[in-house]
Parts: C-alpha cells; structure tokens; sequence
C-alpha cells in the first residue's frame, strides 16, 4: 500500500501538521491532477458534503474508478444518505448506547451529540459503540445525536464537514488520525517477505459448519508449508482484520450478519477475502441467481417468482400450468435445505406459500426435477477444484432432512476427480459460477435425461476432511493457500 492520500474541500480546512500525510484539494483529485503514484493509494474523504453528485461524492467515486481505497465508499455514503437507509442497524447500536449509559455516573438531562473520529469517541464510555458505528458506517468523521423520547436512541448519524469540528476537538481529531493512519501495515510483526496472515473466521457452535476441524487444521498446515500464518477469529474479532493480509470466511454467511460486516471491512481496507461481499449479495438471494441465470441462458429448472401481494387464484393457475405438480417453493435467503417446502398439490401450494411468505414478500416457485444425486462442483477464482455427488437423505427428496427437535439428517456423498465428471455438468459449474464472481464457490446442478441444469451457487461450499478433499487431500488446502498468496501479491503490486 502506498500512503494515504487526504482530500478537503479548501487547503485552508486544514489546521494539522501530520509528517508522511499528502494533503490536496477535492478539485485537483477530481480533475485527475494528483501526481502520479503507485496504486492503490487509500484515500481519506473529508469533504464538507456527501450528498448525491456533491464534492464528497464525486471524491469517492472517482476514487474507486482509480483503483484506489476511499474512505468513505459510494456504498458508504449511500449507506449513511437516509435514516431508512441504516434503521437497520439501530437496535443494535442502541443496546450498546445503553450500555455506555450505565457507565455514566449519573443520567444526562437532554439531548447530547457523541462524535466518532476514526473509529473512537469524543466520549471514553461509549468507546464500544464509537467503533461499531466506524465497523457499518465507514466515515472518518461522524455524528451522532443520542435523544430520549420515552427511552434514550440515537436520532440521526450523519457525517461532519471538517470545518464543523469543534475547537475543543481539535487535538482529539489530529490523535483519532494518528492512530488510524499507523495502526493498519506498522502495528504488524515485521516479517521477511513472502511471509503473510491469514485470518479465518470460523463459528467453533455453528451446526453446519462450512469446514469440519480436521479440514482447517489441514488448512493450518498448507498455511505453514506455503510461510502463510493462519489465525482463527471469531465473531468478537472485526477490529483485528486490518492486522491481517486476507480473511477466509469459513463461518455460513447472510446478511445483515457479522460475516458480512467481517468481509466489507476487509474489501474496505483493501484486504483480500473470499468470501467477498459481492458473492455473499449475489448467492444469499435466490432471487438474483435465478433471474442471472435465466437471462444468461444457463439451464435451470423452470422458476416463476411469487408475490404475496399478488398471490390470488389466477397467479395459481398460471404456476400451475407452467410447473405442474409436485412443485418446489423457496424463500430467496435459505440454506442447507432450509426454507425449501415441496407442494403436491392446491392445498399444499396454498399452506406453504402463505408460511414462506412470512419471511419473505418474494419467493421462488420451481419445477421438481427428482434426482438420486447432487452434483456440486466447486470452483476456485474460476477453476474447478472439487466434484462431489450428495445424494438425497433417505426416503427425502432433499440432501438435508431436518427434524423438529433442530437435528437433522443427510445422505449419503462421493468424490471424483474433476476430470471424470461429466463435461457438461463442469462446463455448466463454469458459466454458473462466472455470474457471481472469481470467488469459492460450490455449483449444485442436476444431471437428467434433459440435460443439466443448475439449481444454485453457494458462495460458503462446504470443504470437510474426508469429503471434499478426499481426492486432491491435502493438495486442495495448498490450492487455496496458494490463491491468497496470489491475490495478496496481487493487492501489492497492484
């Protein structure tokens, strides 16, 4: 990484004297003339407006354009644009709000701003909350206005000008700075090249864990015979990610979740990471998979989209006599077979949209094509790196059967070596897997009389010891390995 780069409004905002820091004004950014420098160059926005085809976010945009590492992104100011935009993230931040107001020796009587400087606050007590709201909302320099109507909430987050910093905050910002600018390559253990570190975020609780222990005590060990340090992570860990050269997520991911928050702060701090938050977008949606598919022409089973608004007797009829029965409805987000309902008829249609439609206004109505077996094959940056048949549980039509009690079970699987899939099915994979990105991913697909057909695209594929590295064993870890060292010389050289 080359430096950071600090764009204002006017070279007069700014008061500081910090050595290693080039200081320059928003309109010689946007007219691209900033000396030349070696990309990509992290970009601190502290523009006095962040409003749609404003200064600011002309600055960030342009930025990402560059190849260079804004703070804040486009996403970021669209993100912060609106109340209803981030209202999503306010129980959170609110239940630890109230925690730093246990703190307080005694309550405040009206309402108080908390201001967030890189990640800290102008407050000690609510240190915890300043650096959530720095790990969503990824500005340099915010505001938060905490009022009580009839229990204490954070009424607005927006983003402050350089030229509103209070006096009093001075220091306060120049110290914030300091130490965001130091801490993210200097904080590192000095290492001879080509040593690097690996982070991978596991959930040691989770019921169906993407990778099983011996598959990433194998993953340690690739790491060791390629100079790569792996370092497991947990959910309590988001701050440390910058310490890191690139992040693996082994943990089942979805949105508005800590694994999505754990890759954005990686692509924002210019870390590689599979998996990346494009993919995690893309594959936790059925919707957007089957509409990507449908339009690139990629075989997939017949799918029609529901709408609980529009969800009457003609709409019946019509997915009637386009799928036929039995029929297959899912809700776009689901996973490992969950939130996936079979309907045999009228009634059943009827009783398990109306159920599916609690979690989602869309869901997914899709011929049943029966199959004794799932191909996945799985792909990395592109290339196929395992083929696996999952057979259905046992009098199920599904690989996973759950139970009520939460337990479940599965059937039965095989391992090939890619080469003795049949190429339909891998070239099928390919194309599959191009829409979404260069990630890991695991491609299901069917193979019928008909031909193959996609069913979907996970961006978290399972890679458990004795199963899917069962044919490369433990070249499939140094595959991996090798993909990071990769994609980190990559970012460098870059």
């Amino acid at each position: 990484m080359s430096g950071h780069l600090i764009i204002v409004d006017h070279l007069s905002d700014w008061r500081w004297n910090l050595e290693g820091l080039s200081i320059q004004d928003v309109d010689t950014y946007i007219l691209g003339g900033e000396p030349r420098r070696k990309r990509p160059v992290r970009v601190i926005n502290l523009c006095r407006r962040f409003g749609y085809l404003n200064a600011g976010y002309y600055c960030s945009l342009l930025a990402e354009s560059r190849n260079d590492l804004p703070m804040p992104t486009v996403a970021d100011i669209i993100d912060l644009s609106r109340k209803s935009q981030y209202a999503f993230a306010l129980p959170d931040l609110e239940r630890i709000l109230h925690a730093g107001l246990r703190r307080m020796a005694s309550p405040p009587t009206a309402e108080f701003d908390l201001h967030v400087f890189f990640g800290r606050a102008d407050d000690n007590r609510f240190r915890r909350l300043a650096a959530e709201v720095f790990d969503i909302f990824r500005y340099p320099l915010l505001r938060l206005r905490i009022r009580r109507r009839k229990v204490w909430g954070i009424a607005s987050i927006r983003p402050v000008g350089l030229h509103r910093v209070p006096p009093e905050l001075s220091a306060f910002l120049e110290d914030s700075l300091r130490r965001y600018v130091r801490v993210p390559r200097t904080a590192r253990k000095k290492r001879p090249a080509p040593l690097f570190d690996l982070a991978v975020l596991v959930n040691p609780n989770e019921d169906l864990r993407p990778s099983n222990d011996d598959a990433l005590k194998r993953l340690v060990q690739a790491g060791r015979d390629n100079r790569v340090e792996v370092e497991f992570l947990t959910a309590r860990d988001l701050q440390r990610v910058p310490e890191f050269d690139a992040l693996f997520i082994r943990e089942t991911t979805a949105l508005y979740h800590h694994t999505f928050r754990f890759a954005r702060k990686a692509e924002i701090e210019g870390i590689p990471v599979i998996d990346d938050p494009r993919s995690i977008v893309r594959c936790t949606n059925k919707v957007f998979l089957a509409e990507a598919l449908r339009a690139n022409g990629v075989p997939t089973p017949t799918t029609l989209f529901l709408d609980r608004a529009k969800f009457d007797a003609g709409r019946i009829a019509q997915v009637e006599a386009a799928l036929g029965y039995p029929m297959v409805l899912k809700i776009p987000d689901g996973s490992f077979s969950r939130g996936v309902e079979k309907a045999d008829d009228r009634a059943a249609l009827v009783e398990r949209a109306g159920r599916l439609f609690d979690h989602s206004r869309l869901i997914l109505a899709q011929e049943f094509m029966y199959t004794p077996f799932d191909w996945r094959i799985g792909l990395l940056g592109g290339v196929p790196l395992f083929a696996c048949r999952y057979y259905m549980s046992r009098s199920h039509w599904q690989i996973y059967r759950h139970q009520g009690d939460g337990k479940f079970k599965t059937g039965a699987w095989e391992t090939f070596a890619v080469d003795a899939v049949p190429p339909a099915v891998v070239e099928a994979a390919g194309r599959a897997a191009a829409l979404i990105g260069d990630g890991l991913y695991g491609v299901d697909l069917k193979e019928t009389d008909k031909g193959v057909f996609v069913i979907e695209v996970n961006d978290n594929p399972n890679i458990d010891a004795g199963v899917e590295d069962k044919v490369l064993k433990g070249t499939l870890y140094e595959r991996l390995v090798r993909e990071f060292i990769r994609r980190i010389e990559a970012t460098r050289t870059g």
